[in-house]
């Protein structure tokens, strides 16, 4: 399918005034064609808005502001710079505009004279201050009032004077994509053509004519993404199942061995992974389950169907400490099941020993069970009959590692979980190209959380409470949004937090940090030191969102839960509520905000995951996941 003519594929050194070290400043930004240049579309406007009086003027913004120049106008040299002053007063109010290295401006402003001057205003003890404002008469300001001025994403060595001319040249050229939406779609659906809509979105005329531009390029952006979505689905679907896998016994037998009954969602999920691995095609299936729902087990059934089939199985975890934990949990239940399975663990802090005995019984078969972390799309992995993929926690994965790990032989069957709470119709369209399976129940020993709001006074409360919970042989996470203080940042931080805890509890709780600048191997140490009990409180930022399995962690304290999004708070609050102790989520609120509030007594009122992620997406918007473009789409 070809959309766009060769034009728009020319290079942009064929743009004049784009030489080589321009070239290669663009290619930083992802231009290298003419059609990319076009894409590149604003990261904001500045708007030219109606003038105001210096009594209105606000610290802070940007504004233009109309008035008579009072007094002389300054000239002072510093040795290096040449400084020109002018003040504008209205009543009661001034305001002092500066120019640096402007010497000529002496001979342009004159005292009385009325202009309209456009600035950040800044607060300069006390004074209000813009500094080398824009200067215009009123009759040329007027020309440009309302209009919309383009201010793009830059790199060192770019300027937007130079985004600006280039977009103009390349758009003094009319039609340069061809447009491949029919009429009648788009007056149906009361769209700009695209040519129209590419121009008017790089220099609208106002607000009404950006968002003409803007609704025609977001309908490009759906409509592509969801075609993408559709040929990848169609690529998949229908592909044959190589592996002769039937139904067995020893699936059976672990489920009714199992210390806990399966619940109905459980059961739902395994049929239907089942009946897939058993099938005339491929499994392409995504299980979504809220934290604590059961998908683990899921997984662990699947591989067993495929090792006592004859085949591999493959269990690609985000962090060396979850497949360690993944890998014990296996071998448990084997080991409890009589199972004559061979299970490896293939993680980047093996040793070079241990890399080479496990990739020779991958290699030759006799391990049938593989679970390990990246490691196991290195080129040295080889598989002897790999039939089943597994990607944990698969937001933390992208697309390309899970194709890799799929490339390991025949094309396999691929199993997605996912703890990430998505409102079924989003995932539908996000994950077109699997089938869903959604896993909405937790289990009946599982006891509900309770959660509270509360502001930072309740702080010595909550420490007595933490260090109660640590006396009954209990173990805390408390969440900061920040690893160290950072200047302008009003925001709790890891690093002064930990040492605070230190001082407010007892000597003999320990109490140790964890965030994402530690190296690999520290923040295993200090994650198993935690599941082993041996740190009692763990101050942590969100990188234990996909952590260990901590059954005896009961306590979930945030600091600065404003910071966060609902459907990130519910993922941390799934730390805890694990095991058979009842369990507690603190949410300090850092401001005093009443709307902010009221967002987060949302996860006081609800466990759900799939239904605080609903309102998270109503709160919030979806963000900037719709990048698909019509270069993606003309490359399948």
């Amino acid at each position: 399918m070809r959309i766009f003519q060769m034009k728009e594929q020319e290079s942009i050194r064929n743009i004049k005034g784009i030489g080589e070290k321009t070239e290669k400043l663009l290619a930083k930004l992802g231009i290298t064609t003419v059609g990319d240049f076009l894409r590149y579309y604003p990261r904001e406007y500045d708007e030219y808005t109606e003038p105001v009086g210096v009594s209105q003027v606000t610290a802070g913004k940007k504004c233009a502001v109309m008035g008579r120049i009072t007094g002389k106008v300054g000239v002072r040299n510093t040795g290096r710079l040449t400084i020109v002053t002018a003040t504008l007063k209205e009543e009661n109010s001034f305001l002092q505009l500066t120019w640096y290295n402007m010497p000529f401006l002496r001979n342009t402003l004159r005292s009385g004279g009325f202009y309209i001057f456009r600035g950040m205003v800044t607060d300069k003890n006390g004074r209000k201050t813009m500094e080398q404002p824009e200067i215009f008469k009123r009759e040329d300001y007027k020309a440009l009032l309302h209009s919309l001025y383009p201010i793009y994403g830059l790199t060192k060595g770019l300027t937007n004077k130079l985004m600006v001319k280039t977009i103009h040249q390349i758009l003094e050229n009319k039609e340069i994509v061809q447009e491949y939406l029919p009429e009648e779609y788009r007056n149906y659906y009361q769209l700009a053509e695209y040519n129209y809509a590419v121009s008017h979105i790089h220099f609208p005329k106002d607000k009404k004519d950006l968002l003409l531009g803007h609704h025609r390029l977001v309908f490009d952006e759906f409509l592509l993404f969801i075609l993408s979505i559709r040929m990848m689905k169609e690529k998949t679907q229908d592909m044959p199942n190589s592996f002769a896998i039937k139904p067995v016994w020893e699936t059976e037998n672990v489920i009714d061995g199992l210390p806990y009954p399966l619940t109905n969602a459980q059961k739902r999920v395994w049929n239907e992974i089942e009946r897939d691995m058993t099938g005339h095609t491929l499994m392409s299936r995504l299980v979504q389950g809220d934290v604590g729902s059961g998908k683990t087990i899921m997984a662990f059934l699947a591989m067993l169907l495929a090792a006592f089939n004859g085949y591999q199985a493959a269990l690609m975890v985000p962090t060396e400490v979850l497949a360690k934990q993944h890998f014990k949990e296996m071998e448990k239940l084997l080991k409890e099941h009589q199972l004559p399975l061979k299970a490896v663990l293939l993680t980047g802090s093996n040793t070079a020993k241990e890399k080479r005995e496990r990739c020779a019984q991958i290699a030759s078969g006799e391990a049938k069970l593989i679970i390990g972390t990246h490691a196991l799309i290195q080129e040295k992995v080889e598989y002897e009959n790999l039939a089943l993929v597994i990607t944990d926690e698969q937001h933390r994965f992208g697309v390309q590692q899970r194709e890799d790990l799929s490339k390991k032989g025949t094309r396999p069957h691929v199993l997605v979980m996912s703890a990430t709470p998505i409102p079924r119709t989003l995932a539908i369209i996000l994950y077109g190209d699997l089938d869903i399976s959604v896993m909405d129940e937790l289990p009946a020993k599982r006891l509900p959380i309770k959660n509270c709001v509360v502001d930072t006074s309740y702080r010595p409360r909550a420490y007595h409470f933490i260090q109660k919970q640590v006396e009954e042989g209990r173990q805390v996470y408390v969440i900061c949004p920040m690893v160290e203080e950072s200047e302008g940042l009003d925001a709790e931080n890891v690093i002064d937090y930990t040492q605070i805890l230190k001082e407010a509890l007892p000597s003999d709780i320990s109490v140790a940090y964890l965030h994402g600048r530690m190296k690999a191997g520290e923040k295993n140490k200090i994650m198993e030191a935690f599941a082993a009990n041996e740190i009692q409180v763990l101050v942590s930022t969100t990188v234990i969102e996909v952590g260990v399995n901590v059954p005896n962690a009961t306590v979930m304290m945030v600091e600065n839960a404003e910071r966060f999004g609902l459907a990130q708070l519910h993922q941390l609050r799934g730390r805890v509520g694990r095991g058979e102790h009842q369990s507690y989520c603190i949410f300090v609120q850092g401001g005093q905000d009443t709307e902010t509030k009221e967002r987060l007594e949302i996860l006081v009122k609800s466990n759900d995951g799939f239904q605080i992620a609903g309102e998270d997406l109503r709160l919030r918007g979806p963000g900037d996941f719709f990048w698909y473009t019509a270069k993606r789409l003309n490359g399948i």
